[in-house]
């Protein structure tokens, strides 16, 4: 197994080296022409996931590794790094962050694993617990990523009963936000307006932080009820046209009709 694995990678690194010196595309391309590439495969990636679609997991993870080694490659011709020290580097940083495999540090469960990452990256010198999440990240998946870092410190709730109990009253501050915002007398009081916008961020995170004590992923969820209104109202438009009927020119009360009768059927499979 290991050497087939073995010359699986080396054929790839091969193939890498003989497209970047022949293939007119691949030489010309750089680590800023790759990035959005790799963004886009990323997410490839996640809606395969999120599909639970193992043959796209499979196919995704490779054009993904194609990316690692297309990037070592410029990183050697740009006498940044090689390969090897990439790939070493990474088993390094592994040994030294699990000393309960590795080293004769005790732990209980997979909570303490991740508290002794964190107190280990600062050792490293990180300077804050959240200086490890990507600026870059998407707004949710930021969201999540800062709640399970201030949690390996202790920044924590006791129970998900508070944490609703936190819903609540960010929902209750959203709706006094509001109110004020509409009984201002402009509707375009900017200052007010950007007070709204702060408190729906905060019951956003507040429910972010809630589908985590649910043990859910609020983006996985989320992308899934994405997926599902996606199904049905393409389902009724393909419904009211099957009927005579342009949605466009549609009650809302008669695509209501539609719509409720979609989801029944799928509630009923």
């Amino acid at each position: 197994m290991e050497t087939k694995i073995s010359d699986a990678f080396t054929r790839l690194v091969q193939i890498m080296e003989d497209l970047r010196e022949k293939c007119p595309w691949d030489k010309k391309q750089t680590i800023h022409s790759l990035r959005q590439m790799t963004i886009e495969e990323t997410y490839e990636l996640a809606d395969a996931i999120t599909e639970g679609d193992w043959k796209g997991i499979k196919e995704e993870l490779g054009d993904l590794l194609l990316h690692i080694v297309f990037y070592s490659k410029i990183g050697n011709e740009q006498k940044q790094f090689q390969l090897d020290e990439m790939i070493n580097g990474i088993c390094e940083k592994l040994i030294a962050r699990h000393p309960h495999i590795y080293g004769d540090v005790k732990v209980a469960d997979d909570e303490d694993v991740k508290r002794n990452w964190e107190k280990l990256k600062l050792k490293e010198g990180k300077k804050s617990v959240m200086g490890g999440v990507p600026k870059s990240l998407p707004a949710m998946v930021k969201a999540m990523r800062l709640q399970e870092k201030a949690k390996q410190v202790g920044f924590e709730w006791e129970n998900k009963e508070q944490v609703w109990e936190k819903v609540e009253e960010e929902i209750k501050e959203l709706k006094d936000a509001t109110n004020e915002w509409q009984q201002a007398g402009s509707i375009n009081d900017n200052a007010l307006h950007q007070n709204v916008a702060l408190e729906f961020g905060d019951v956003v995170f507040s429910l972010i932080n809630y589908a985590r004590f649910l043990k859910i992923d609020a983006d996985d969820a989320l992308e899934r009820t994405n997926k599902k209104f996606i199904n049905r109202f393409t389902k009724m438009e393909e419904q009211a046209l099957s009927s005579g009927k342009n949605i466009q020119t549609m009650t809302l009360e008669e695509m209501d009709i539609i719509w409720n009768s979609i989801k029944k059927q799928q509630l009923d499979k």
